[in-house]
């Protein structure tokens, strides 16, 4: 059976599924909203709260263009956002813990792998860097577990990423299903890629990364783990109305606690592939099935034929299974109508 560590938390495939809060850059900046971040995930039953380490300087070129929705490049896009530095991610590692969920962020580049080392248990890449092997394998000689997105890759790709993981030192993988489209419509979705993966890679944990609007019953995650996701990641937000490139698709807290609430439910519910008879249907077992009965009175002696017998609850008698050994067969006394045979009563 496949394993992932995330520090003492042991996820295999009938764990509850495991949730990552993806602040990514909804912070904007502000220490303060992303404390305030964290401890709202926490309380709204959040596992993890993910940020995003990198330099724009470092990440883009200067003439890379958006694939979202922006006038700018990506390079002056992600320039907004990259003001945290060592002392910052301390400190919000420090509040997570706190908080009892886990720290986490994405590295971009190895600056940010060596900064984050002594602060998260895995390391959580992006879809974007499934093809970037200097990262990769500099992420794998960490010698910790990795969990590796997937949006816009072949398979011949996310094979080719896990094979380099693997060679160079990562000890455990889990790949997340993911779309690459912000946002992305519920006909792209394909969540039996969930499903696809785990048939590839019966090693490795799966789950997925969402990038879709939150629909009002948090169904699509929901669906997600029913159908194997153990990882569940989407992005957070203290305010979904507000402007930016990840507050409009991202859940808030209440969003979170419902799909923490139905994470719990699905854990409690799944159980295993088997049929099983419960101790709590035992009286119903016992109650609401039928034996057979006698319709009219029937005289000692007399044979009994269809005409006589019918099946009525409760399961206390002859089963209604039976009821072709039944006929045929002699009362050894009279009985009256109504009443639940018992094979002793037939000679």
């Amino acid at each position: 059976m496949a394993t992932f560590h995330i520090g003492n938390r042991i996820i295999t495939p009938d764990s509850r599924p495991y949730i990552i809060a993806e602040a990514g850059v909804n912070y904007e900046n502000s220490i303060e909203i992303a404390e305030k971040m964290i401890v709202t995930a926490a309380h709204a039953g959040a596992n993890a709260v993910k940020f995003q380490t990198y330099k724009s300087e470092k990440l883009a070129a200067a003439d890379s263009p958006v694939y979202w929705n922006s006038n700018m490049t990506q390079k002056q896009f992600f320039a907004q956002y990259d003001r945290f530095g060592q002392q910052e991610y301390e400190y919000l590692a420090q509040v997570c813990q706190r908080e009892k969920v886990d720290f986490l962020s994405t590295p971009f580049d190895k600056e940010a792998v060596d900064l984050l080392e002594p602060l998260v248990p895995v390391y959580k890449i992006a879809s974007a860097d499934i093809t970037n092997k200097d990262l990769l394998c500099y992420v794998a000689s960490k010698n910790k577990p990795v969990i590796l997105s997937t949006g816009a890759s072949t398979i011949s790709e996310i094979a080719r990423a896990v094979e380099w993981l693997e060679k160079y030192g990562t000890p455990e993988i889990a790949l997340l299903h993911c779309i690459l489209h912000y946002p992305a419509s519920y006909e792209e979705i394909n969540l039996r890629s969930i499903q696809y993966l785990q048939e590839c890679f019966p090693k490795c944990i799966i789950g997925y990364s969402d990038h879709a609007y939150p629909d009002p019953g948090m169904s699509l995650l929901t669906a997600a783990a029913v159908i194997g996701a153990r990882i569940i990641e989407k992005h957070y937000t203290l305010d979904k109305t507000k402007s930016g490139n990840d507050h409009y698709h991202a859940m808030d807290e209440s969003d979170l606690r419902l799909l923490s609430g139905n994470m719990d439910i699905i854990s409690q519910s799944l159980g295993n592939k088997t049929i099983e008879i419960t101790a709590e249907e035992l009286p119903a077992r016992k109650y609401a099935r039928r034996s057979v009965v006698t319709r009219i009175a029937i005289q000692q002696g007399q044979p009994l034929t269809r005409k006589h017998v019918t099946c009525k609850r409760p399961g206390t008698g002859i089963k209604a299974e039976e009821i072709d050994y039944v006929i045929g067969r002699k009362p050894k006394v009279d009985v009256p109508p109504d009443t639940i045979l018992q094979w002793n009563m037939l000679e």
